[in-house]
């Protein structure tokens, strides 16, 4: 009776897939593949989807509900299950069903951290035993940020973002703007007047202030929207942009100054309000349940 109890714990149950910021994003270099060489800050905040796991009495996987003009086979969620099945020959199905808050192609990571979600819970539902460092290999191969929402800490990451070290970050509230547009991260990666060859830094130079973004003035030059947001935080702070955007933001030490900015900001745009964390919530449920 017990074993079987045991069993049911974190099916049909929402589990959080939080956003990630980028801090920082120098481009240091360029591989002969075409892939930038990175050197990036990733500060998880408090802002989530969330996913829950049903189970089925097929081997498929599906969604509940399918992402307009998404594909379902194609949907990081769907191809991150698929992966594990493959990777152990796992037999069962599961039905996902998505609760979608993040905002698409904002920059802030919700497709990567939903497929990394289902990587680590998976994984413990399906009792597959995979090790950490496996699911992020898995998870490289469905974006460059999903290891980072894989380990679920905030992260140094370089490399093409696969070479990951844990980093303390001050305790930070964010004010978060996502611009009406969606920004096309090829296009940013790819235009002739990118920066790439930004010299490397260490941990304590970001820790002294250099928090540079090497893809800003191309967003800015194509996207009007984006240079408008950034225009209008920086009357409040900092204002900069996370990865690629859309999405901009500005960083308070406290709650409260963060609060009065939210409250102060008539922008038309959609405004979040975030709190960074040093542990993803998805990581403190886990714990939570089953010791992880």
């Amino acid at each position: 009776m017990t074993e079987q109890k045991n069993s049911d714990i974190g099916w049909g149950m929402r589990w959080p897939a939080p956003a990630k910021l980028n801090l920082m994003l120098r481009i240091v270099g360029r591989r002969e593949d075409g892939y930038h060489l990175l050197q990036t800050v990733f500060q998880i905040i408090d802002i989530t989807d969330g996913l829950i796991f049903n189970r089925t009495d097929d081997s498929r996987v599906r969604l509940k509900n399918t992402i307009p003009g998404v594909r379902e086979e194609d949907d990081l969620t769907v191809r991150a299950a698929n992966i594990l099945k493959q990777e152990t020959g796992y037999q069962g199905g599961v039905c996902i069903d998505i609760e979608k808050n993040l905002p698409m192609g904002g920059g802030l990571g919700g497709g990567s951290s939903d497929a990394a979600t289902v990587l680590v819970v998976l994984n413990q539902l399906w009792q597959l035993e995979l090790t950490e460092l496996r699911l992020m290999e898995l998870g490289l191969a469905l974006g460059a940020d999903v290891p980072v929402f894989v380990k679920g800490k905030s992260t140094w990451a370089e490399g093409v973002g696969e070479k990951l070290t844990p980093i303390d970050l001050p305790d930070a509230w964010f004010v978060v703007v996502k611009p009406s547009c969606h920004v096309d991260t090829g296009k940013i990666f790819s235009a002739n007047d990118l920066t790439r060859d930004s010299k490397s830094i260490k941990i304590a130079g970001f820790n002294s202030g250099d928090n540079q973004n090497d893809c800003l003035a191309v967003v800015k030059k194509h996207y009007i929207e984006v240079e408008r947001a950034l225009d209008e935080l920086d009357k409040y702070g900092q204002a900069r942009l996370t990865g690629t955007g859309a999405c901009v933001f500005v960083q308070f030490g406290d709650q409260q100054s963060a609060q009065y900015v939210y409250d102060s900001l008539v922008l038309g745009r959609e405004t979040y309000i975030a709190q960074g964390l040093a542990v993803s919530p998805l990581h403190k449920q886990m714990s939570e349940l089953f010791n992880f």
